[in-house]
């Protein structure tokens, strides 16, 4: 096995490879644009990393990794588009360094180049990726749309909250870490238990995010502190306080959920009020505990080595270790 700032180097080594520019060169300009805007690459780096868990070499995984990357920024460069977003990783969007249409046919163009990735493959494992992608591409649009439903609902439950975070982020994870186990052809338990992993840490890693996104500290996090909260959405968080608030405390919070203030740091300080005396916050950590544990109980039905089981474990608590 090999330590994640390995794959990494790899994974950019193979990328920067890619003959990705050619004409016309105003729909593969944007591609390369984004692909090369930087960013983690914590899913490619799953692919490859649950491929060697499974004892093959991950170089054989490059492919798929690459298509997992592809899609990823696929749907970045349509979301920047949907949210009107001037920027993505501190530069300027797609949409916005060309135009709309651009953006738009480019994004189309990125999602049948992450399909083409697939192709290296001998027809038995193609198979299997392709119809493993094609799932969750469109569960990842699923969880978009219930996103975009969300902001004008006041009706939201828990339960389609999760489903929302589930398909909008976390099975695009657990699709990385499966197409390294087809690609290992390992059996098929193994495949839906490191699915299981990635979808688990996933969902635990997006309810992290909306506890940070509140609670965090802006020198660590990343982004700015609050931003939910001044865009009113209907996080975990909001959605326990609700649960939780007594009747006038509800109208209280609604009425914030319903103000843009020009100064929002009294709303923000406001609402982080709220999450904490209706005991939100402490519901929104201890699910994050819970899906956490969830994602680690799947390594003990796993059929593979305790050292890889180790490994997976450590990324995994890797993961979740972000400053608060």
């Amino acid at each position: 096995m090999h330590s994640i700032a390995v794959y990494q180097d790899h994974f950019l080594a193979h990328l920067e490879n890619q003959k990705i520019l050619k004409e016309p060169k105003n729909l593969y300009e944007p591609i390369d644009y984004i692909l090369r805007l930087g960013g983690k690459r914590m899913r490619p780096v799953l692919t490859l990393l649950s491929t060697e868990v499974f004892d093959v070499d991950f170089k054989k995984a490059l492919s798929a990794a690459t298509a997992v990357e592809v899609f990823h920024n696929f749907s970045l460069v349509h979301d920047d588009i949907m949210d009107d977003a001037p920027l993505r990783r501190g530069k300027e969007t797609v949409h916005e360094k060309w135009n709309l249409n651009t953006g738009i046919l480019s994004g189309d163009a990125m999602l049948i180049l992450a399909y083409q990735y697939f192709e290296s493959y001998e027809p038995t494992i193609f198979r299997a990726l392709a119809k493993l992608f094609s799932k969750t591409a469109l569960e990842v649009c699923e969880g978009q749309q219930y996103d975009v439903d969300f902001e004008t609902r006041d009706d939201v439950t828990i339960p389609e909250y999760l489903k929302m975070i589930e398909f909008k982020t976390a099975v695009l994870v657990g699709a990385a870490m499966k197409m390294g186990a087809i690609i290992a052809e390992t059996s098929e338990e193994n495949g839906n238990l490191i699915y299981d992993f990635g979808l688990n840490l996933g969902i635990a890693f997006q309810l992290q995010d909306d506890y940070l996104d509140c609670f965090g500290s802006p020198e660590t996090f990343g982004k700015q502190v609050g931003g939910d909260i001044i865009e009113n959405k209907k996080t975990y968080l909001y959605l326990k306080a609700i649960e939780f608030a007594k009747s006038e405390e509800r109208e209280q919070l609604l009425h914030l959920y319903s103000i843009q203030p020009s100064d929002n740091s009294e709303k923000i300080e406001s609402v982080k009020e709220f999450f904490n005396h209706t005991g939100a916050a402490k519901a929104t950590q201890q699910a994050i505990e819970d899906y956490t544990t969830k994602a680690f109980e799947t390594l003990t039905k796993m059929q593979i080595g305790e050292d890889k089981k180790l490994v997976l474990r450590a990324f995994g608590e890797r993961l979740m270790k972000r400053e608060v």
